[in-house]
């Protein structure tokens, strides 16, 4: 495979794992402007030598040698090991890219909080539907949800089932409901089956939040078809998020004009006001979403401005997952 060659002004790039999904991190980082990749680091010799050879990216045998050549650290391992090798990087001072969830536990979390701020560096989780180019679309026209139902459902593949469906799945939807509810959760009920796993496969939580939001979630790892839906209900407004098909619906309503027009939608409640429904149709950039998360880190570093999802919003969201999961033991 040609490696495209790279400016010096580019930041040097390293990423810790090569598995199915840190095989597609090194493709977009080696393709990227904004990024030099100089190699990979896999605890696994035999995958790490086998990748090396398929793909022509140099192969670390030693975790601390690549840290060390890089400004930024990719970090793609399995989740128990986010920690030891954000802490490693961050010590060094380099910025750290880290596969959702930040962490394996609430306490590592804010451990790399401190450490981000003590080593002045950037962090940045891979919440990547905050991405996905439908959500973009209306994410600005979510103006205080009241009521939000998400649905994340997948066939089942064994990789990911050594976690909870929360922390595999529902954390998706956790991340991005915070990112448009500005408000605090006050109370959480949650119940969780156990299928095929040692962990629950399916979940479903409510969130009631300080302000009278009210959110419901369901996630499954065994359904018969794929989905990922966000339905969000505001005053005057109903907006659908399809994140799988990349799909949106807007529907509206406004004050009635007193002659409407022959094919204008009217409503009229019990009290007599009337209310004209219509429906918006935003644009909806086709976009690599991993690719733009990696690319928008690499900004934020170059700019020195916040990073679009931050350890600490990677952190809140690991917290309400974490509080979900000890929901089902009530």
């Amino acid at each position: 495979m040609l490696i495209f060659e790279k400016t010096i002004s580019m930041l040097k790039v390293g990423v810790l794992g090569a598995g199915h999904l840190g095989k597609i991190h090194l493709r977009l980082l080696n393709e990227s402007s904004k990024y030099n990749l100089i190699g990979f680091y896999d605890p696994d010799a035999i995958n790490g030598k086998k990748v090396a050879d398929e793909f022509g990216y140099t192969y670390y045998d030693n975790i601390n040698t690549i840290i060390d050549v890089v400004d930024v650290v990719d970090i793609v391992t399995p989740t128990l090991s986010h920690f030891e090798c954000a802490k490693k990087a961050m010590q060094r001072g380099k910025h750290v890219f880290i596969e959702k969830p930040i962490t394996n536990t609430l306490a590592e979390a804010e451990e790399l909080l401190v450490l981000e701020k003590e080593n002045n560096v950037k962090g940045q989780v891979g919440h990547v539907e905050r991405f996905n180019p439908a959500f973009s679309a209306v994410k600005n026209s979510i103006n205080q949800p009241m009521f939000i139902e998400t649905h994340r459902l997948a066939e089942f593949n064994p990789r990911g089932t050594d976690v909870p469906v929360v922390l595999d799945l529902m954390i998706h939807d956790i991340d991005a409901i915070l990112s448009v509810v500005n408000s605090t959760v006050k109370n959480i009920n949650a119940s969780g089956v156990s299928v095929i796993s040692q962990s629950p496969d399916i979940a479903n939580a409510r969130l009631e939040f300080e302000n009278g939001c009210v959110a419901n979630l369901t996630a499954s790892r065994i359904s018969l078809k794929n989905m990922r839906k966000s339905r969000f209900f505001q005053q005057d407004a109903y907006i659908s998020v399809d994140f799988l098909t990349k799909k949106v619906e807007v529907v509206k309503m406004k004050d009635a004009p007193e002659q409407p027009g022959d094919f204008d939608m009217v409503l009229q409640n019990a009290e007599g006001v009337k209310k004209q429904i219509y429906f918006e149709n935003p644009s909806i950039e086709t976009n690599n979403a991993i690719l733009d998360e990696l690319e928008t880190f690499a900004d934020a570093i170059n700019n020195n401005t916040t990073p679009i999802v931050t350890l600490k919003q990677g952190t809140e969201a690991l917290k309400v997952a974490l509080q979900i999961i000890e929901s089902f033991k009530n």
